[in-house]
């Protein structure tokens, strides 16, 4: 019997299932496929709420007053521009760079801007306002560091739009409508918390060694980059555009599961019945289709979502409609990801500055597998 079999040590693949510590910011009820951010539905949130909310939420711990909410708007649209010198790292880059490269060195960049940078990792309240200008910064580096990828110089922010608005306004000249707003917000709001996963995971052992916010969301975003975390929104779309057209898509499905063929956007570890998060945004990913007269991609994913429910039970999770909602927007595929980053840099900080306040450093045990009390042998009788 191997140590990895033995009742001794009890071992979970990529720790699937392990409790790695105690939270009070989000909950997900996999059975129920609810997400609640600090006791609140996520749907809730999105529907009637904001994405500036629930970021106030999620730092203070408290959904903000009318009187609060606009004050911390106000502070977020002051703190949106980002100091040259970042911009400067950004445009040293090779234009061939990933925009996750480029807002994981944005971000690298700007910690050394920060008014608080040589406070204390466990300053509480420097941590707030770091936090702050974190999240407001964060879009305003995702759009412009693709404008200076194109060759094109950054475009000053507007501090009186949502950072839905301010995103969007700064990826086109064209003005922006309030459901186009309303569309991306919801996005935010949808994508901005989801508990222990693996690059949340990975900021809270960061900061676990006393080590600051910005660090903490640089090993986020590293962690994010991968494929298996993130990128899944971008490989839907392409999925979808591969089928092409409606009438493409039954055929398209079902050939796809008899060959086995990775089907992205669909299934996830922590729901049984279904992301929750996929509920809403499906709902206005397909309504601005129907409002820009371009309903087959929300067609398209009618058909794959009913064979997938048909044969294998399987629902899609959120990045399938966000992948489409998306492209619908405009937004260029590879500005995916990094928008998945505008928005979690508010949960990063959550979770970093509740590491920080009740801190233990994340150290787990290994299970060794290798050879033990071999005999070393000098070089020269080898």
């Amino acid at each position: 019997m191997s140590v990895t079999e033995s009742p001794m040590y009890p071992y979970s693949p990529g720790l699937e299932g392990v409790p790695a510590g105690i939270s009070r910011i989000s909950d997900i009820d996999s059975d129920r496929s609810s997400l609640q951010y600090r006791g609140y539905d996520v749907h809730d949130l999105a529907r009637h709420g904001c994405y500036e909310e629930t970021a106030y939420l999620l730092l203070f711990e408290k959904l903000p007053t009318q009187k609060e909410l606009s004050s911390f708007k106000e502070l977020l649209g002051k703190e949106r521009e980002v100091p040259e010198g970042v911009y400067q790292a950004l445009s040293a880059l090779p234009k061939t760079a990933h925009p996750m490269d480029s807002i994981r060195t944005g971000f690298s960049v700007l910690a050394a801007f920060d008014p608080d940078y040589t406070s204390p990792s466990t300053d509480h309240e420097a941590n707030l306002r770091k936090a702050v200008r974190i999240i407001a910064k964060a879009g305003t580096m995702v759009a412009n560091g693709h404008r200076i990828r194109q060759g094109k110089s950054p475009k000053k922010p507007d501090p009186n739009l949502s950072i839905a608005g301010s995103f969007l306004h700064l990826m086109s000249d064209d003005p922006v409508d309030s459901y186009t707003e309303l569309v991306m917000d919801a996005s935010l709001t949808l994508y901005a918390e989801h508990g222990f996963n693996a690059s949340t995971f990975a900021n809270r052992v960061t900061v676990s060694t006393l080590s600051d916010l910005y660090s903490g969301i640089v090993s986020g975003i590293s962690t994010l980059r991968g494929p298996l975390h993130g990128g899944a929104n971008e490989e839907a779309i392409k999925m979808i555009l591969q089928i092409g057209e409606p009438s493409n898509a039954e055929a398209w499905i079902r050939d796809a599961l008899a060959t086995k063929k990775k089907i992205m956007g669909f299934g996830h570890r922590e729901y049984k019945h279904g992301d929750s998060r996929a509920f809403y945004m499906s709902e206005v990913a397909k309504e601005i289709g129907r409002r820009k007269g371009i309903t087959k991609y929300g067609e398209i994913a009618d058909t794959l979502e009913r064979v997938m429910k048909e044969e294998k039970n399987i629902f899609p999770n959120v990045d399938f409609p966000t992948g489409y909602a998306y492209y619908l927007l405009g937004i260029p595929v590879d500005l995916y990801t990094p928008i998945f980053v505008t928005s979690r840099v508010a949960g990063y900080c959550a979770h970093a500055i509740e590491q920080l306040s009740n801190n233990r450093l994340i150290r787990p045990k290994a299970i060794y597998e290798g050879h033990k009390n071999l005999k070393y042998i000098p070089v020269q009788d080898r």
